[in-house]
């Protein structure tokens, strides 16, 4: 989505002010399902990608055939964070031995899985993932990773660009600022030589990230926070990650933090904030609409 200048310049493309506004974990329960479709379905989000090792997959699989015009990506997972549920891997078990846990569940954290898992099994259980919701009849505009877990190795970024070239899906990368080049660093990734290569394939990038993830928000801090976002995007395609959920008994027994996700949802529903979005500018923007972009 950059156009390079010089090794240590790029610029944005447009001078437009594009927001993805992105819910990961569609597919993770059926509170989390709820909440995103509910977004979905009135516009407060634009975007949002599907867990297809999790229990609550083909929920959101069918409600994806009835609107297939949905921007909705797959959330490649290799972990399994939470405490009392969990899921397995979708490729048989002894082809990724590396990605299981001594209980038989992926691993809980980032960490663990770089430890133990090989670039192998990485790329065999996140194209076993692909195939399986391919083979569902998803059809996903874009590729992102379950906690970063695929951004967090130089080997396993190196799979997950290979992969997202050769299905021809549009992977979540990004433009070269300096935020990205030091994260990139500290993970062994030389991202001026990926970026090269990502614009060398045409691939369009999104220009600035903001995941906007503070579990210690109260609700009036949380609405805040993603209104002054808002108020300062700057032009180019943006990402704000979101996490959506519902007040009820599956969700908060899942996640100690289901109440930063219900107020999440409440924010994002407000007609205050997609009055903000309007006064500031802001469009609202898909991966869909990014693919058709060049590199």
């Amino acid at each position: 989505m950059a156009r390079r200048t010089q090794d240590t310049e790029w610029r944005p493309k447009t001078t437009e002010k594009l927001l993805i506004i992105h819910a990961d974990d569609l597919g993770m329960s059926h509170s989390k399902n709820r909440a995103t479709i509910k977004a979905l379905e009135v516009g407060a989000i634009s975007s949002a990608s599907i867990m297809v090792p999790c229990s609550w997959l083909l929920e959101a699989v069918e409600w994806a055939k009835k609107h297939p015009n949905a921007d909705l990506g797959l959330h490649l997972t290799l972990t399994s964070e939470w405490g009392v549920y969990r899921w397995r891997p979708v490729a048989p078990a002894d082809k990724v031995k590396g990605l299981i846990d001594p209980k038989g569940y992926m691993w809980s954290s980032v960490e663990q899985v770089v430890r133990n898992a090989t670039p192998q099994e990485v790329e065999t259980e996140i194209r076993a993932q692909i195939e399986m919701a391919l083979n569902l009849g998803l059809k996903p505009t874009h590729l992102d990773s379950h906690m970063g877990t695929l951004y967090s190795d130089a080997r396993f970024f190196e799979v997950f660009l290979k992969v997202a070239v050769e299905y021809k899906i549009t992977p979540m990368v990004f433009s070269p600022t300096s935020e990205i080049l030091l994260m990139s660093s500290a993970r062994g990734i030389n991202y001026r030589e990926v970026y090269k290569r990502i614009q060398q394939l045409g691939i369009p990038t999104i220009d600035y990230l903001n995941p906007q993830y503070e579990l210690g928000d109260t609700f009036e801090q949380h609405r805040r926070r993603l209104h002054e976002y808002v108020r300062t995007l700057k032009p180019g395609v943006n990402e704000l990650i979101v996490h959506l959920g519902e007040d009820d008994p599956e969700g908060n027994a899942i996640t100690p933090g289901w109440r930063y996700r219900v107020n999440e949802l409440k924010i994002l529903m407000e007609p205050e904030f997609k009055a903000l979005l309007k006064q500031s500018g802001v469009r609202p923007f898909t991966y869909r609409e990014l693919a058709q972009m060049n590199g």
